[in-house]
């Protein structure tokens, strides 16, 4: 009877001691979780070797680490948000800006030949306005998970043909004619028409934009090469020229939203196409591979 009188305290005795040392062990971690709360980046330590007290220590430290990597990345996030509006605010602001200047001129103008090219200079940098923002607009439609393309079959020469005609203006103003070369002038592929409209526009466009105004269009199996001569100070870097918002004129003067080729890569990957770019003797090379349709 004595015996397990004796054993009982002893019990009693080594609980109360699990008891206090697991009250320290919490008091502790409370304490060191009151000073991350403050700020404080430590990790949470514990002096107990009981397995429930050291899984949950590990199990905090990392909710915590995964908390400081989402906090992490919504400060870089939120950062480049605003890096981007102020940029966006840049971008619309400067042919806003000039079509107000030329149609300012052409008011106080009294020279009718002075005031149409005023007009015409204004009506240039409106539609630089409306190119921009329809970039914007379809870039918003890209990130969006409801945004689904129809593919059928489309003949590409005709379709290019159109885009080509549509900014003949422009190639006229820098006088200047696009080089096309088809090595199949059926050459047919799976692709929504919209959507392969906008790649060709956007490619044009960029190398009107950013290039010397020469362009050249090959085709060749199932690829499509779009190249043209880039100025010194516009040449791209092959790894970055698909991401949104990139600029290689990191001074931003010319009218562009950054969101062109990034549109290109979305759409033709969507449609399970790939592209690459290669800069070679201030040439940039943009090739755009598309699936091999499937024979009947």
């Amino acid at each position: 009877m004595n015996i397990l009188l004796i054993l009982l305290c002893l019990a009693c005795i080594c609980l109360s001691i699990f008891y206090i040392r697991l009250r320290m062990e919490l008091r502790s971690l409370s304490a060191q979780l009151l000073e991350i709360l403050d700020g404080s980046h430590m990790e949470l330590t514990i002096n107990s070797r009981q397995k429930p007290l050291l899984i949950l220590c590990r199990r905090l430290n990392q909710a915590l680490t995964a908390k400081d990597k989402n906090y992490t990345q919504y400060e870089n996030a939120e950062r480049l948000l605003k890096q981007t509006i102020t940029g966006l605010a840049h971008d619309i602001r400067t042919p806003l800006t000039g079509a107000s200047g030329y149609l300012q001129m052409a008011r106080d103008c009294k020279d009718p030949f002075k005031e149409t090219l005023y007009l015409e200079s204004a009506e240039k940098r409106l539609d630089e306005l409306k190119d921009m923002l329809e970039q914007m607009f379809l870039y918003t439609k890209l990130t969006s998970e409801d945004f689904r393309l129809s593919l059928e079959k489309i003949q590409v020469l005709p379709l290019l043909g159109d885009c080509l005609i549509s900014l003949h203006g422009r190639f006229e103003s820098l006088g200047v004619a696009p080089e096309v070369t088809f090595a199949a002038e059926s050459f047919t592929i799976m692709a929504d028409d919209e959507a392969l409209r906008r790649i060709f526009l956007n490619l044009i466009q960029n190398a009107l934009i950013h290039g010397t105004g020469d362009i050249s269009i090959l085709q060749r199996d199932n690829t499509l090469v779009f190249q043209n001569a880039v100025t010194d100070d516009s040449i791209p870097d092959p790894g970055q020229i698909f991401d949104k918002f990139y600029k290689a004129d990191t001074a931003r003067r010319k009218g562009s939203s950054g969101l062109g080729l990034f549109i290109v890569k979305e759409l033709m990957e969507k449609m399970n196409g790939e592209i690459t770019a290669v800069v070679e003797n201030r040439q940039l090379k943009i090739i755009l591979c598309f699936p091999c349709m499937d024979t009947p």
